[in-house]
């Protein structure tokens, strides 16, 4: 977006590609607009024509110059719909009476009722309402003989099949190019055959038949859920709900994944090639960055909406295959071996041989990346090619010319078509260069520096020259970003809210096809999306007062301002002794000397101690520690833990400040390993950078570490703004399971953190980690986890054992909820079976409940007015929805407690799925209902993450769990991030080889394990 409404020059928006609605593609007017930030003089709401088709203007005289926003024109929003507030409302009171009558049930507990604290607020949703959702609709399920196919293959199979099968029922039959057809019109069943020609029209040389067989599983109505949305019966039961939205799912996204100029990547993330709707930046290194957008059709109550949200893809560099090269080879130091696995499975479109259509248009040819000329290529053919070296260049590598225009190993695209003399013996053959062959046949220079690519196998070679092959855009990387790569995306992907919505009911509608011109699918099925977002109603709950002690010790509070606050003046709330500490310094050779001397290291040091006395911590000077450089040529952590036990020798210390040259991942993950796990002492890292310009800020910021990892704690709240939590007989819980990325090793398992508080201060969290069975969410040891957890909060409790326990478990999508019931609850009950006493299992005690924390979802807001705005544009921190995009019988919120510094804020979704606590205690003033309490809570425990000084955007127990995990992931880093031969690392040292499982690895040392060691 280029217009001044995004320079804060106060002359409204708009102006910006004039002509263009919908970039060309029939695009939607705004139902929102885009203000001037509003300078002096303010927005004029008089802005021709905008981007995208909406018209410019509608800012605020005398706004903030803070970017773009998502304001109402005139100041006043579209009321959020009154149908679906009333059977909201009716929904409540019908669900209530039943209640009332039988709390008994627990499992996936109803909705007690919608939250009413809070200034109430409307606020945009990214989400459309379909005014249409169609009726009858045929499932079938489609499966080709050969279950091997690459994804790519098997799209062009199910493609082929619907063209040469059911063309005349183009528009009534959309896809997922998968499993799975939606048809309006019934269809034959049975099996067809489908003969196979590639992307290019071509058909191989042996052309070969699949047979595909397609096969009825059902009717589905959107009209029936939309009925069940629209029931005010507390009875009302529908089964069917998750094969009716997949349906419609697969509706929604035929377009954007049949069209030609767009890509998918996933199910449900699509992003336009179209030069009109492209967004796309260079990351570096070979990569770039695609804007697109992510399509979910949602159940609501008595609505079907569709959730639409930005997202972002890299991927390779479209262009010359040679330009991609020689930026990936100037990160990666020329390894051809990393070279090779980077370029594996890249398609790329050859240019020195052109075919046309019967229409005369060219058809590009398209070939896969093998890998590069290797020594061990087609040994087994009687004339192997010469290849002196893993990825020679054209003037070394040599093919075997049978004969004039045809290779046994050679080039792609060579001259199939020519055969030898029918008179006389073939001739004998010879060996030929590549670059020889290009050079001659096709009079094409090649780079004598650049390897020679292979589209073949390995057993039977193809080779090109780079020269020759152009990357095909949208194709999704699967190497690991480096550090830079990863900046130059969030550079590209932190965007303030206005732009995002600005994006989506813009250019997303287009490349989803939201419009009827363009998309005769949506048309046949009878869905039609309203063109603007839906508004919901929300509330802004208040902030708590976060209290410290003042310089008498004397309990001081602290207005939050925006979410976030600051320690000037004030100390610890329990503030800790450190009595004996060391540094490690670990440098590398080569790297930037901070301190030149180590006397400016210890005036560093003097004035850090001296602001951790300041906050409340005792503190003396550390013990003289240790510079340790690192060789290349060792292992870092072999190295690391021979400095600290060196240390552990000498001075025995409490806590290692780590003071570490650099980020580099993997001496931090040393560090970590060996402080955590091998020598069991507390641990704290520092950049040297960070640490020699260090303000006082920056020293607080770490000594709000300190005091954590000593036992500490260092803000809290009123009891009475706790609830339960405050008489001390609720322990909370957090869990949380992290799993193998695709760049992980085969090898890599699951890991499993939990945490849980010890006391009513919530103050100290210590955690327990488990491996388990890889790619599985549910954690098959969770009842000796919790039992380690009971164990610990009964020695802080006089041998006591919590009366509730509410977990917020974090890391479960949607389609898991009830394995949490099944398989995680039993685990839980069967924990505090095995410890609570005879007396207290009959009570029914412990009660628990169980919270689902997502932060993975889609679901965004925008503030509709200037009042409901923070200075970044997004809504005010504490604010709650659970209305408008929620289904009134299921009990969740949304809830954004956090302010985000920058970019779109994103809200936590909260979901009950047990409850044996809420809706059985009585509710207390100012709380009208369960929904109350539960939403005040969560909200309050965002202002008790003791690692900052503001409120965070998930709740404690499921953030720590979430560092417990990543802290694991530290542990198991030759595991989760290896980097063997032929991949990349953004470390000097790697990340280890991969190897075994060994579980010692995760093992905390007895010395920290009961300590906060993951903070």
């Amino acid at each position: 977006m280029s217009g001044d409404s995004q320079r804060g020059r106060g002359r409204g928006g708009g102006g910006a590609q004039r002509g263009r609605g919908g970039g060309g593609r029939g695009g939607f007017d705004l139902p929102i607009r885009q203000g001037g930030p509003g300078g002096r003089g303010g927005g004029d709401s008089r802005g021709g024509r905008g981007e995208f088709g909406g018209r410019g203007g509608g800012g605020f005289r005398g706004g903030r110059d803070q970017g773009p926003r998502v304001y109402s024109p005139g100041g006043q929003p579209p009321q959020p719909a009154a149908n679906v507030t009333k059977i909201e409302n009716e929904v409540a009171k019908t669900l209530a009476m039943k209640n009332q009558k039988a709390l008994g049930e627990a499992r996936l507990p109803e909705r007690p009722g919608y939250g009413t604290l809070g200034e109430h607020v409307v606020l945009y949703a990214n989400y459309f309402d379909l005014q249409s959702v169609g009726s009858n609709m045929f499932r079938y399920h489609v499966e080709v003989d050969d279950q091997q196919l690459a994804k790519k293959k098997l799209r062009q199979v199910i493609r082929l099949f619907l063209e040469e099968h059911f063309s005349e029922n183009r528009n009534n039959i959309a896809t997922d190019y998968a499993l799975n057809l939606i048809s309006r019109v019934e269809l034959p069943e049975g099996h067809y055959d489908v003969r196979y020609r590639d992307e290019n029209g071509d058909y191989p040389e042996h052309p070969k038949v699949y047979r595909v067989r397609c096969q009825f599983r059902g009717h589905v109505n959107p009209s029936d859920l939309l009925n069940y949305l629209t029931s005010t019966s507390a009875s009302a039961i529908f089964q069917s709900k998750e094969e009716i939205c997949q349906a419609m799912n697969i509706v929604m996204g035929h377009y954007p994944k049949s069209n030609p100029f767009a890509v998918s990547i996933g199910t449900n993330k699509h992003f336009s090639l179209h030069p009109d709707l492209k967004e796309k930046q260079n990351l570096g290194a070979g990569l770039e960055v695609l804007r697109g957008f992510f399509l979910s059709v949602r159940a609501a109550t008595a609505r079907i909406l569709v959730n639409v949200q930005v997202r972002y893809a890299a991927c390779y560099q479209e262009g010359p295959l040679a330009n991609l090269i020689s930026e990936y080879q100037r990160e990666s130091r020329g390894d051809i071996y990393k070279l090779e696995a980077f370029l594996k499975r890249l398609r790329v479109r050859v240019t020195h041989i052109m075919k046309k259509n019967k229409k005369g248009e060219i058809v590009p040819r398209i070939k896969t990346i093998a890998g590069v000329a290797s020594r061990a290529d087609g040994k087994s053919l009687p004339h192997p090619p010469k290849v002196p070296k893993h990825g020679a260049g054209p003037k070394e590598v040599e093919f075997f010319l049978e004969s004039p225009g045809q290779s046994a190993s050679g080039p792609a695209e060579g001259k199939k078509g020519k055969k030898p003399a029918k008179a006389g013996p073939a001739p004998a053959g010879k060996y030929i260069s590549v670059g020889e062959f290009f050079k001659k046949e096709y009079g094409k220079n090649v780079n004598p520096a650049m390897p020679v690519v292979n589209v073949g196998t390995r057993e039977n070679p193809s080779y090109l020259p780079v020269e020759v092959c152009e990357v095909e855009e949208g194709q999704p990387a699967k190497s690991k970003l480096t550090p830079n790569q990863t900046r130059n995306m969030l550079n590209f992907a932190v965007r303030g809210p206005a732009q995002n919505a600005y994006s989506i009911v813009g250019k997303g509608t287009a490349v989803l096809g939201f419009g009827e011109s363009i998309n005769s699918t949506l048309t046949s099925f009878g869905l039609k999306p309203n063109p603007a977002l839906i508004t919901v109603p929300g509330r802004v709950l208040t902030a708590p007062r976060v209290y410290y002690k003042d310089n008498k010790s004397v309990q001081k509070p602290i207005e939050p301002m925006g979410g976030s606050w600051n320690m000037k003046s004030i100390k610890f709330t329990e503030a800790t002794k450190l009595l004996s500490w060391t540094w490690l310094y670990v440098d590398t050779e080569n790297a930037r000397q901070y301190w030149r001397s180590p006397e400016e290291l210890k005036e560093t040091l003097k004035a850090f101690v001296a602001k951790l006395n300041e906050i409340g911590l005792t503190v003396g000077p550390p013990v003289p520690g240790i510079k340790l450089k690192l060789k290349r040529d060792s292992d870092p952590a072999d190295q690391i833990s021979w400095a600290v036990q060196k240390l552990m020798r000498r001075t025995k210390p409490m806590l290692i400040l780590g003071i570490l040259c650099s980020s580099d991942a993997c001496i931090y993950n040393s560090v970590k390993l060996t402080c955590d796990v091998r020598h069991g002492v507390r641990n704290i890292n520092v950049i040297a950078d960070k640490f020699k310009g260090g303000n006082d800020q920056y020293f607080a910021n770490v000594g709000l570490k300190f005091n954590l990892k000593l036992g500490g704690a260092n803000q809290s709240l009123r009891p009475s703004e706790l609830g339960i939590i405050s008489e001390g007989k609720t322990m909370l819980v957090g869990i949380d399971v992290t799993h193998p990325s695709p760049e992980s090793s085969s090898t890599a398992p699951s890991v499993a953190g939990i945490v849980a508080s010890v006391d009513a201060n919530l103050a100290q969290w210590p955690a327990e980690i488990r491996i388990h069975e890889r790619r599985s969410e549910m954690v098959p040891a969770l009842d000796e986890m919790l039992k380690s957890r009971l164990a610990v909060w009964a020695r802080a409790n006089k041998n006591a054992y919590p009366e509730n326990i509410i977990v917020y478990r974090d890391g479960v999508s949607e389609g898991q909820y009830n394995l949490v019931i099944d398989k995680e609850l039993p685990l839980l009950k069967k924990a505090c079976a095995s410890l609570y006493p005879a007396s207290q299992t009959a009570a029914s005690l412990p009660r628990i409940s169980i919270v689902i924390v997502g932060k993975r979802h889609n679901t965004r807001f925008y503030p509709t007015s200037e009042s409901t705005a923070d200075r970044s544009n997004n809504p005010k921190n504490g604010t709650v929805v659970d209305r408008g995009v929620t289904e009134a019988r299921n009990w969740d919120f949304f809830l954004q407690a956090h302010t985000a510094i920058k970019g779109t804020a994103r809200p936590a979704h909260y979901y009950t799925v047990w409850d044996e606590i809420f809706r059985q205690r009585p509710v207390m003033t100012p709380h009208k209902n369960p929904a109350d309490v539960l939403e005040n809570l969560t909200h309050r425990l965002c202002y008790l993450f003791g690692r900052a000084t503001k409120a965070v955007s998930i709740c404690p127990p499921a953030y720590y769990a979430d560092l417990v995990c990543e802290r694991a992931r530290c542990y198991l880093s030759h595991l989760f991030d290896p980097s063997p031969v032929g991949t990349p690392s953004g470390s000097v040292f790697g990340g280890g080889a991969g190897g075994d499982i060994n579980r010692d690895d995760v093992l905390i040392h007895p010395n920290v394990k009961d300590t906060m060691f993951y903070i």
